[in-house]
Protein backbone atom coordinates (compact mmCIF):
# COMPACT_ATOMS: atom_id res chain seq x y z
CA UNK A 1 0.00 0.00 0.00
CA UNK A 2 2.82 2.40 0.86
CA UNK A 3 4.51 1.67 -2.47
CA UNK A 4 1.32 2.57 -4.34
CA UNK A 5 1.01 5.86 -2.44
CA UNK A 6 4.65 6.65 -3.20
CA UNK A 7 4.07 5.85 -6.88
CA UNK A 8 1.00 8.13 -6.96
CA UNK A 9 3.00 10.92 -5.33
CA UNK A 10 5.79 10.54 -7.90
CA UNK A 11 3.28 10.51 -10.74
CA UNK A 12 1.66 13.69 -9.41
CA UNK A 13 5.08 15.33 -9.15
CA UNK A 14 5.90 14.40 -12.76
CA UNK A 15 2.50 15.68 -13.91
CA UNK A 16 3.22 19.04 -12.27
CA UNK A 17 6.60 19.21 -14.05
CA UNK A 18 4.97 18.46 -17.41
CA UNK A 19 2.28 21.06 -16.71
CA UNK A 20 4.94 23.73 -16.03
CA UNK A 21 6.80 22.74 -19.19
CA UNK A 22 3.62 22.98 -21.27
CA UNK A 23 2.78 26.38 -19.78
CA UNK A 24 6.19 27.64 -20.94
CA UNK A 25 5.93 26.24 -24.49
CA UNK A 26 4.43 28.81 -26.88
CA UNK A 27 3.58 28.52 -30.56
CA UNK A 28 1.96 30.73 -33.22
CA UNK A 29 -0.67 29.75 -35.75
CA UNK A 30 -1.65 32.10 -38.56
CA UNK A 31 -4.69 32.01 -40.82
CA UNK A 32 -3.99 31.16 -44.45
CA UNK A 33 -4.84 34.72 -45.51
CA UNK A 34 -2.56 36.24 -42.85
CA UNK A 35 -5.33 38.28 -41.20
CA UNK A 36 -5.38 36.40 -37.87
CA UNK A 37 -2.56 35.08 -35.71
CA UNK A 38 -3.04 33.17 -32.44
CA UNK A 39 -0.29 32.54 -29.89
CA UNK A 40 -1.03 29.63 -27.56
CA UNK A 41 0.94 27.64 -25.02
CA UNK A 42 1.04 23.89 -24.53
CA UNK A 43 -1.44 24.18 -21.65
CA UNK A 44 -4.02 25.41 -24.18
CA UNK A 45 -4.02 29.00 -22.91
CA UNK A 46 -4.41 31.66 -25.56
CA UNK A 47 -1.54 34.07 -24.96
CA UNK A 48 -2.30 36.45 -27.79
CA UNK A 49 -4.51 37.11 -30.79
CA UNK A 50 -3.62 39.51 -33.56
CA UNK A 51 -6.33 40.62 -35.98
CA UNK A 52 -5.23 43.22 -38.46
CA UNK A 53 -6.66 46.62 -37.48
CA UNK A 54 -8.88 45.46 -34.55
CA UNK A 55 -7.21 45.45 -31.08
CA UNK A 56 -10.52 45.47 -29.12
CA UNK A 57 -11.68 42.31 -30.86
CA UNK A 58 -8.25 40.73 -30.21
CA UNK A 59 -8.62 41.18 -26.43
CA UNK A 60 -12.25 40.06 -26.36
CA UNK A 61 -11.45 36.88 -28.29
CA UNK A 62 -8.40 36.06 -26.14
CA UNK A 63 -10.43 36.42 -22.94
CA UNK A 64 -13.36 34.38 -24.28
CA UNK A 65 -11.16 31.56 -25.58
CA UNK A 66 -9.30 31.28 -22.27
CA UNK A 67 -12.53 31.20 -20.25
CA UNK A 68 -13.96 28.51 -22.55
CA UNK A 69 -10.81 26.39 -22.31
CA UNK A 70 -10.71 26.72 -18.51
CA UNK A 71 -14.35 25.63 -18.26
CA UNK A 72 -13.66 22.67 -20.54
CA UNK A 73 -10.75 21.62 -18.32
CA UNK A 74 -12.91 21.94 -15.18
CA UNK A 75 -15.57 19.70 -16.72
CA UNK A 76 -12.93 17.15 -17.73
CA UNK A 77 -11.40 17.14 -14.25
CA UNK A 78 -14.81 16.62 -12.66
CA UNK A 79 -15.56 13.72 -15.01
CA UNK A 80 -12.20 12.11 -14.14
CA UNK A 81 -12.94 12.57 -10.43
CA UNK A 82 -16.36 10.96 -10.91
CA UNK A 83 -14.74 7.96 -12.60
CA UNK A 84 -11.70 7.53 -10.36
CA UNK A 85 -12.99 8.95 -7.08
CA UNK A 86 -9.69 10.80 -6.80
CA UNK A 87 -9.19 14.54 -7.09
CA UNK A 88 -5.72 14.88 -8.57
CA UNK A 89 -4.43 18.44 -8.45
CA UNK A 90 -2.89 19.48 -11.73
CA UNK A 91 -5.49 17.94 -14.01
CA UNK A 92 -6.89 21.40 -14.62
Amino acid sequence: MLDKMKALFEMQKKMQEVKRELENTNFDIQSSDGLVKITMNGAQEVKGIVIKDNPQLENALKDTFNRAIKRSQEIGAQKMKDVTGINLPGLT
